[in-house]
């Protein structure tokens, strides 16, 4: 049976558990338009780097 031969403290622990977390979506005003987008996407009304690539549906 694997059972520790140390205790683990409360810091190795959350050291380990550093990496899990949030990822939060890199959200920017855009200067053409103003709404909000994710960046490197296009933005709702079509605009992408001040250039109109899609039609607004």
């Amino acid at each position: 049976m694997a059972t520790p031969s140390n205790k683990n403290s409360k810091s190795h622990k959350r050291n380990r558990r550093g990496h899990i977390g949030l990822n939060v979506p890199n959200i920017l005003l855009d200067q053409a338009t103003g709404e909000y987008r994710v960046a490197h996407r296009v933005s709702p009304s079509g605009v992408y780097n001040g250039k109109q690539v899609a039609e607004k549906k």
